[in-house]
């Protein structure tokens, strides 16, 4: 399987994998027990929170572990406490779920290339605004958004698809909370963290023990975290060529071929192309046949009706949404790949305008 949907989740690298392993089969203690084994657990599980530290550009007592990105977004959100918020009409479901979920929320527009336009973030602030969250790199489009802190108001950004693959630096980012989830760089499922700017008060949403500093009760998954640090700590990946190599090879071979998002500052591995006449997700289905992963759109959408929300958002028609394709290169990709990808959708794009009812270029 050649794989290209890397924004979904990665593959865990071969030296996360082993930390991995051993942490599970060797530290069994309990990290909250004082005797050698729970300590023996301790170190690690705060050797990986100043690798995440490193990796975020703050300090080891601002990370948060939690289950992942859902669980960090969602503690921000809430552990924010009572009183308006702000978002994007892009983001996420496990922001924009929450936000509703919250209560009193205002959801900004983006414009036709996905970018958020700070003033209109500025408009939709209230004297009782609490919390303003605005991903840093979007899921589907790869577009990179402007951050900008309100004095008073705490700023959340969703950096999911943004830490690990590109510098991040929360101090220059100008963050009060952050969220990171290890297996969009090559850790493992269920495992994350939330960066909480040292004197934020955060209410906890989950309540027991007082782990985490009374952030986030129960026990710490241990080898998962101690696999986080580990892929925290692995040079960030080099992909753009190889992206561009994708994008400049499906404009010059098929036609009718559109890259969203193109004029946007975006992600350096992830393309959004839309195929006009085709539906994206029987283009998914030949490309699997052929043995290779691609993706419509956001993993935790699969299977929806509805087109993305984040390319209507856009301006994009449902039509025009639904033949839009999301291809996201990783650091296990290679340039052969991206030639052997190359060959394998120009021949099922133009199969399947073949038989589509409303390609009108034949």
């Amino acid at each position: 399987m050649l794989y290209f949907d890397n924004n979904a989740t990665t593959p865990i690298a071969p030296e996360v994998l082993a930390v991995l392993q051993q942490v599970q089969a060797e530290v069994y203690g309990n990290p909250s027990s004082i005797h050698r084994a729970g300590q023996e657990a301790r170190r690690c599980v705060e050797t990986a929170r100043a690798q995440v530290a490193q990796l975020l550009g703050c300090d080891p007592k601002e990370i948060v572990f939690t289950s992942g990105g859902t669980e960090a977004d969602n503690l921000a959100i809430f552990g924010a406490g009572p009183g308006h918020v702000v978002t994007t009409a892009i983001e996420h479901p496990a922001v924009l779920a929450a936000a509703h979920a919250h209560g009193d929320c205002t959801v900004v527009p983006v414009s036709s290339d996905g970018l958020v336009d700070p003033d209109d973030i500025r408009r939709a602030l209230r004297p009782d605004t609490r919390l303003v969250s605005v991903m840093h790199a979007n899921n589907e489009t790869g577009a990179i958004q402007t951050l900008t802190r309100h004095e008073g108001i705490l700023l959340h950004s969703d950096g999911v698809q943004a830490a690990g693959r590109m510098p991040v630096n929360v101090r220059e980012l100008g963050v009060d909370l952050y969220s990171i989830t290890a297996h969009k760089f090559n850790g493992p499922k269920g495992v994350g963290a939330l960066y909480v700017r040292d004197g934020v008060k955060l209410a906890p949403i989950l309540h027991g023990g007082r782990h985490e500093r009374e952030r986030r009760a129960g026990t710490e998954n241990v080898a998962g975290i101690a696999a986080l640090g580990a892929a925290a700590a692995l040079p960030l990946p080099n992909v753009k060529a190889l992206r561009d190599r994708l994008e400049q090879g499906v404009l010059a071979r098929i036609p009718h071929a559109i890259v969203n998002s193109a004029g946007a500052p975006r992600m350096n591995n992830t393309s959004n192309i839309r195929f006009e006449g085709i539906e994206g997700e029987s283009l998914v289905i030949a490309l699997d046949l052929a043995g290779i992963a691609v993706s419509t759109g956001a993993a935790c959408s699969s299977g929806a009706v509805h087109p993305s929300h984040v390319l209507t958002a856009m301006g994009l028609t449902p039509a025009q949404a639904k033949c839009s394709m999301r291809f996201s290169v990783g650091r296990f990709n290679t340039e052969q790949q991206v030639d052997t990808l190359l060959d394998t959708l120009e021949k099922a794009v133009a199969r399947l305008r073949k038989l589509s009812p409303v390609y009108t270029h034949a």
